[in-house]
Formats: C-alpha cells, structure tokens, sequence
C-alpha cells in the first residue's frame, strides 16, 4: 500500500451529492477521486421529480430553514446554469370540497383552535403560504404568485369545469441527470479523477489515510486518502455495513419510492399543475421533454436501497388522483413510459413520508483516526449547500484549503444569462445554419455555450457523422463518450439525454451495436 496513489477525498458515490462534493472540494484545491459503481446518476439523481425549488408544502411542517435555504439555492442554481434549469410556473387548483388527511404540524394545530377547519386549506390560508414564500425567496429572476379566474385562464382549459379558481407561483425545473454530469465534468476540469463503474470494494482506516481498494470491469487498485466520503444516497448503510465500518448516526434511514409516469403532451401550454388529494399528498402534472407530460410522485417505503419498478397500484394511484382533476381523463395505454428511484430520507419509519423531512444530515466519524464523512438524506435543490457544508466540517482537517467558491461559479456551458436561452440557440443557428429549430434548441438545453464546441467545424449536417434518429449524431455520441464518461446507450439515451423516448428499439439497438463495435 505504501505506492499507492494519495488522495485528500475519496468520494464514494457519483450522484448529485457526490458528484457536488467532488467538485467543490477540487476547486478548493484539494486532491479528489470520486468512485461510482454504476453510471452517475444512475440512481436516485436521475430519478426526480426534475424540480428545483422551495418546498411550499413544508411550510405545514415549520421546516422554515430548509424552505429559506432552498428559495435562496433556486436563484443560485438559475443563475449558474440556465441552459439546464429554467423558470417554471406552478398552477394550484383551489378546491373548496376537499377535505384531506391532516398530518403536518400546522393542520392538526389549525384544527385544535379552528375545529371548521379540520382536514381543510382555506382559500386565505393558501394565500398567506404563498405569501410567505415569495418573501422567504425575493427572486432577483422570479415572479411571485397571483390569483387565476380558471375559466378565463389557458390553465383552465385541462380541468374539470367545477375548478373556477386557482393560484399560481414560481418555481424551477432542472434536468436532473445532467445536473450530475455537469458538476463531474466541472470536478474533472478542476483536477479531480471521476471513476464511473469503479466500486470500493474495501477501506480500511490507516494511521494517517484510509486504504482503500477500487475494481473498475473486474481490476483492482489501491489508493489512500486522507478523508473518505460516503455519499452513496440510497446505499450509505449499505455502504458502511459493506466497508465494514460502524455507524454511528442518530436517527434512522427511512428509504421511499417515488414513481413518476409519461404520457404524450396533455396539453398545450408551458405551466405545471400542483395538485392535492384527499390523502394529504400532492401531485405534479409538469411539461417534458416539448412533446411529453410528466406525473408524480408516489412515496412507497422499501427496504432495498434499488428501486423496484412503478408498479400497478402506484400506476393506477397517479392516474386515478389526476383524473380527479381532469377533464380528459388519463388512460393507462396512454403512458409511453415510467421510472422510479429511491430517496434516503432521514427520519423516522413512523408515519406517512410525506411527514419526514427533505433536510440533509451529516456525520463526520474520526474518533479512530481519518475521518469519515456519512451524508444522509438532502434534495437536488440544496446539493451545492450541502457540499458547502461537508467542506466546512472538514476544514480542520484541511486548514490551508481555499474558501467556498461554487456559488458564483457557472457549470459548464451555463455562462450566459437566465434569460438568454432564445439568443443562444440563435447564435447557434448562425454558426450553424443547416442546423433545424428543434436540434439547435435541443443541443442549447443540453449544452448550453459548449454546443458550439460540440459542433466544431461542421459545415452541414452529413459533416456530424452517422446519424442515429431524433437528431443524435456520431459528434454527439462520440462528445459524450470522451467528454462526459457516458459508455452504453442506455448512458446516452436516458440520462446525458432523453433520447429512448424518441427512438425506436431497432433505432435503439443500432446505437448499442455502433457503440459495442
């Protein structure tokens, strides 16, 4: 062990947290190596709900300090990478019949002093949330909420005739995926090693490092490192128990999943809907992808930290609570796909999940030697805030490391201005002439300024290679190869893009098979 590599950080885990750290702590500085034993965000960071924002719902819970903390990380968040996250406008149905499961803080506490109002949210009340959280957040980008007369509104035309009245509110959609492979892009620029399909397959505390064994496609190597990180979301008990070291947290690690469903475009225009049903939980009804309508979520417990597929009940539970509010009534044969993924929620196992906080917890073990870092819990919403903090509570053992530096910073191609999208695909078009409406808005969103780069000298389309369906080029696949660690199809169709919703299985089979050869 004595030759090998030293590392600062060894950072066990390539999702939005992982891959958050890495990039924060590479900036700083130090000597990183991220080891991920799938593809990044391969797991839960894939798998979200696609939104970055406060959490109005967590008002009910008084979770004021996670709701300030994530209001002030949705302009932090637009300002530094415009191309894949971008204002979103949320239409909340008011519905003057529904009485609901009152489990927050506030409802029970409302219905002890105001018993009329036991299993319902005024109209006023609603309005004071709203309030609240346009003041918690005072977006330098966003507007705040207004009221909607629903039989005036475009956002009327998808309900049913009795929803005369709603709200409407800003919050932000993010492509959750490359969110991830950006910020391990960024990582690797500054210096950090990110070991897709690398497992850890041993660590072991040293007198001043941890040595640690890595299998990358059935070859090990070792490495130490001053610090070791677990940021393995759903597996970081997992993880621990594996390594063989004790955990030592408070609390418990309650695993949920989350299912969401896709169906063809529902309706026209560009607002998401927030709907409430009569068991406490709220579903979203958000635009996708141009051409889709996404739905979501459910929060089922389950004791493995892999997601189990949607399944039936959970399919017929999303469709079954929109319809409530729907004036064309979803149908299963409808859905063109669905996806699941597990969120590690730090709290109790008693109650419903909607119950248990989004917070982030996290444990730094030294007590017999080298630190060990345990993140539990989080949203995608405060992953920079939540790195920010793991560097804090390891700078004593990094006292000459630089300050925090990612909140002004721009992920890669996301240097240019929140509301200049429309000028960069553009710019785009003009370098690019041959380039059609929908691929030079489709490579902006993904690629922001680096679309450019992508591109190169292509004078015409035949110039970017084979072409594989729905725009994807040779370029392209080959950029995402080199550039972004992705290796098979599914790397490439499902997470650096959405593409498997566009492609069909045989267009689907040639990209495996031109990537195989």
């Amino acid at each position: 062990m004595a030759s090998a590599t030293i590392y600062d950080l060894c950072v066990i885990g390539g999702g939005v947290n992982g891959c958050g750290i890495a990039r924060d702590a590479a900036g700083r500085g130090l000597k990183v190596i991220l080891a991920e034993q799938h593809d990044l965000a391969s797991g839960t960071s894939s798998c979200s709900s696609k939104l970055v924002h406060g959490g109005l719902r967590y008002l009910e819970h008084f979770d004021f300090r996670l709701v300030r903390e994530s209001l002030q990380e949705r302009d932090v968040l637009l300002r530094s990478m415009p191309h894949i996250c971008w204002p979103l406008r949320f239409v909340m149905p008011y519905d003057e019949q529904l009485r609901y499961a009152a489990s927050s803080p506030l409802s029970k506490l409302s219905g002890t002093f105001m018993p009329w109002l036991r299993g319902r949210r005024p109209r006023w009340m609603i309005g004071m949330g709203l309030g609240m959280y346009d003041q918690m957040a005072r977006s330098r980008y966003l507007p705040g909420h207004r009221s909607l007369d629903l039989g005036t509104d475009e956002a009327g035309q998808p309900l049913r005739a009795d929803f005369s009245s709603g709200f409407e509110y800003s919050d932000c959609w993010v492509d959750d995926a490359r969110l991830v492979t950006l910020n391990a892009v960024a990582a690797q620029a500054k210096g950090a090693a990110i070991r897709p399909r690398t497992k850890v397959v041993g660590a072991k505390r040293g007198k001043d490092a941890w040595e640690i064994e890595l299998e990358t496609d059935g070859e090990r190597e070792q490495v130490r490192a001053k610090c070791l990180v677990n940021a393995s979301g759903a597996w970081v008990n997992a993880t621990l128990a594996e390594l063989k070291q004790e955990n030592k947290r408070a609390g418990a690690l309650r695993l949920v999943r989350g299912s969401h469903l896709v169906f063809k475009k529902i309706y026209d225009h560009d607002r998401c809907y927030i709907l409430s049903g009569s068991d406490g939980r709220i579903v979203f009804i958000i635009p996708y992808e141009n051409d889709y309508t996404l739905v979501g979520t459910t929060e089922v417990d389950q004791q493995q930290p892999a997601a189990e597929p949607c399944s039936e009940d959970e399919t017929a539970y999303l469709i079954d609570f929109v319809n409530q509010y729907l004036r064309a009534p979803l149908k299963r044969e409808d859905m063109v796909w669905s996806y699941s993924g597990v969120r590690p929620l730090f709290g109790s196992e008693d109650g419903s999940a909607t119950s248990v906080t989004r917070d982030y917890t996290i444990k730094i073990d030294n007590a017999d030697g080298p630190p060990l870092a345990n993140i539990y819990g989080g949203k995608i919403t405060t992953y920079r805030r939540l790195a920010e903090e793991v560097m804090h509570k390891l700078r004593p053992f990094f006292p000459d490391m630089a300050a925090a530096w990612t909140a002004n910073a721009s992920l890669p191609g996301g240097d240019f201005p929140v509301d200049g999208y429309e000028q960069e695909v553009a710019k785009l078009k003009d370098a690019h002439a041959y380039l059609d409406a929908a691929l030079a808005q489709r490579l902006v969103r993904l690629y922001g300024t680096l679309a450019t780069e992508l591109l190169g000298d292509a004078k015409k389309i035949e110039d970017l290679g084979k072409q594989f369906g729905a725009g994807l080029s040779e370029r392209e696949v080959t950029w995402l190869r080199e550039r972004e660690f992705a290796r098979d199809a599914e790397d490439i169709l499902w997470r650096r893009t959405k593409l498997g919703l566009r492609l069909d299985d045989a267009a689907q089979r040639e990209l495996a098979a031109w990537l195989a050869s």
